[in-house]
């Protein structure tokens, strides 16, 4: 019974501190991706270290990710017998497809538009890297101290790579559900009420179970 009772204890607790925790906060930033096939990959180097082969695609996108597991991918196709169509081979050099994806406007800084996507067909000599192409084919680029990529084609206008607030949900229009909603927000939430509950619960429990084995025969 006593390792019940602290194995429900412990449970009570995890509810209570899972219901305060809050929404990891994500970056503003272009993420890079190489198209392996018909899927796109994140990219393991940099647009300044990475060096694609002529027939290569590859993607940039703009938006706000926790990580490179959850980041937005390039929108739109990506074959390189279409973008380069109109770019023929030529000795001494090589092609590289561009999907551009300048992401939508909740990812957008404040007071900016961003651009529609994008592709365009970069021809380069054979040794050139991906930020070579990239400012071959897509004019204006801007790098930080770092040399991280922070616009493309004059996007965004400032900013690189900021931390950006966790979304909060958004609120019902209905005017009962929106007190509703506040009145819940402004105070604990129902997990922890729930947890609350479950340790006073657990507690009488023992209380009861340790009288019962003191007042025993």
């Amino acid at each position: 019974m006593t390792r019940r009772v602290v194995l429900l204890f412990l449970a009570a607790f995890l509810l209570i501190g899972s219901a305060g925790q809050a929404q990891a906060a994500g970056y503003r930033y272009w993420s890079f991706w190489d198209r392996d096939g018909d899927k796109w990959v994140y990219a393991t180097q940099g647009p300044s270290l990475a060096r694609p082969s002529d027939g290569d695609v590859q993607g940039f996108r703009f938006a706000v990710s926790v990580n490179s597991g959850d980041a937005a991918q390039p929108r739109g196709r990506a074959e390189f017998a279409s973008i380069c169509a109109r770019t023929p081979a030529e000795d001494g050099t090589k092609r590289v497809a561009l999907v551009l994806d300048f992401g939508t406007a909740s990812d957008a800084p404040s007071g900016e538009t961003p651009p529609a996507p994008r592709t365009a067909c970069a021809r380069v000599s054979p040794d050139a890297t991906t930020a070579d192409a990239l400012a071959a084919a897509a004019g204006s680029l801007r790098y930080d101290n770092s040399a991280l990529l922070c616009a493309i084609a004059g996007y965004p206008k400032s900013g690189c790579g900021e931390q950006v607030p966790a979304k909060k949900e958004p609120t019902p229009t209905e005017p009962s559900d929106r007190k509703a909603a506040k009145d819940a927000s402004d105070g604990p939430s129902v997990g922890l009420y729930a947890g609350a509950a479950i340790v006073a619960a657990l507690a009488g429990a023992a209380t009861w179970q340790a009288r019962r084995r003191r007042n025993a025969p």
